[in-house]
């Protein structure tokens, strides 16, 4: 989405003032131009005053009309009749100055969020035609190379900013992969810690005599080791089926858990050393009943939101890192008071992916991920996480 459209939908009142403001001020020019300048009534000034506000109420950001639509309707209107009026009787004076601008707007949007074959269709149909205006005009003069200025500057911005956007997408895209691949790569660790204990236990009860009371406890962890381990194994094919890469080669799997709950402490002691305070709050017995990708995926959440405030909340004062239970699963938030970013260069604050890392891991084990500013102020990130 881009963030003009993620703007209109947060301020959904004040978009549509906007879009009022928009259609009114260019059916003023199209007014002022066909009532006032026209010096004497044609059939010529007629059809540049109804081709002007046609286009005009195209070129206004009404969501109920698609944005294709109303283009192709603006770029029949405005050449059917510049083609009447060049090849008929030129109209005195008027030319339609509010059209053209219209069509410089259709033009932006249009090559900023058509499809690419669309826009390279449509995008010199309104481009072209937005030149074309003033040569309505008996005398045009100036204005032709004044639009058509305009429209190469337009055209180009626009184009620029679609780029943009497409390597943007392309970035975000690796950092999902990236991130999935890495998500893959614990859970593999976690099965191949999981299957090493049911060895070492089916070991110990085949050589070593035990009563029945030590068989059936044996046999508990091998089924509850055994069941978190296909339970990793489902979540790791469907990360993979949903990335359509595979996990990383080279080198044996190791045999010792990831990072998990448990480190979350030892995590927050080493940042409260270095930056703001930060307070940790688990539930009483969370370590015992959380499976191990849950707790890896917990233990990244907290890494880079703590990464994130160091880097753009230097200035804190406190942290609150927060693990419980809730009806949806493992609920992990992480909240600072506000404070000002830290000195670093571009290359040391990074592209701005933290996030959608985070929120990747978290829709990859099905849960969800919000961040945005905190009622108390400062800046909150909330993962929720099925088990």
């Amino acid at each position: 989405m881009s963030p003009l459209a993620s703007w209109a939908r947060r301020h959904p009142h004040t978009a549509d003032a906007v879009r009022l403001t928009l259609s009114l001020v260019l059916l003023a020019l199209v007014t002022f131009e066909g009532v006032v300048l026209a010096r004497q009534p044609s059939l010529p000034h007629a059809a540049v005053w109804i081709s002007g506000i046609l286009v005009c109420l195209s070129a206004a950001p009404w969501p109920a009309v698609p944005l294709l639509a109303r283009a192709w309707f603006a770029a029949a209107v405005t050449w059917t009749v510049t083609l009447l009026l060049i090849f008929g009787n030129h109209p005195l004076v008027v030319w339609g100055g509010g059209e053209a601008i219209a069509l410089l707007v259709l033009l932006s949007q249009v090559l900023l969020r058509a499809p690419a074959r669309t826009a390279a269709v449509l995008g010199p149909l309104l481009g072209l035609g937005c030149m074309a205006v003033p040569v309505r005009d008996t005398d045009p003069g100036r204005f032709t190379l004044l639009f058509s200025v305009l429209t190469v500057v337009v055209g180009a911005y626009s184009l620029l900013l679609r780029l943009q956007s497409v390597q943007r997408v392309r970035d975000l895209d690796a950092v999902r992969t990236a991130e999935r691949l890495e998500l893959a790569r614990e859970l593999h660790d976690l099965v191949a810690h999981h299957v090493t204990g049911i060895v070492v236990e089916a070991r110990a009860a085949r050589f070593t005599r035990v009563s029945a009371e030590r068989a059936a406890e044996i046999f508990g962890r091998i089924e509850t080791a055994g069941d978190e381990a296909l339970g990793s194994m489902r979540r790791l094919v469907k990360i993979l089926r949903e990335s359509g890469e595979h996990p990383p080669g080279g080198g044996s799997p190791g045999t010792a858990p990831v990072a998990g709950l448990a480190d979350i402490r030892t995590l927050t002691d080493r940042f409260s050393a270095t930056g703001p305070p930060v307070a940790l709050y688990v539930e009483e017995g969370l370590g015992d009943r959380l499976p191990g990708d849950v707790a890896a995926t917990a233990h990244r959440i907290v890494l880079e939101a703590l990464t994130n405030t160091a880097k753009h909340a230097a200035t804190a004062t406190a942290v609150r890192v927060g693990l419980r239970t809730v009806p949806a699963g493992l609920e992990v938030r992480i909240a600072d008071d506000g404070g000002r970013p830290a000195r670093l260069s571009e290359t040391a604050r990074g592209g701005g992916y933290g996030l959608v890392g985070m929120a990747e891991r978290a829709e990859a084990l099905g849960g969800s991920l919000t961040a945005g500013p905190s009622p108390e102020g400062g800046w909150q990130v909330t993962a929720v996480l099925p088990f």
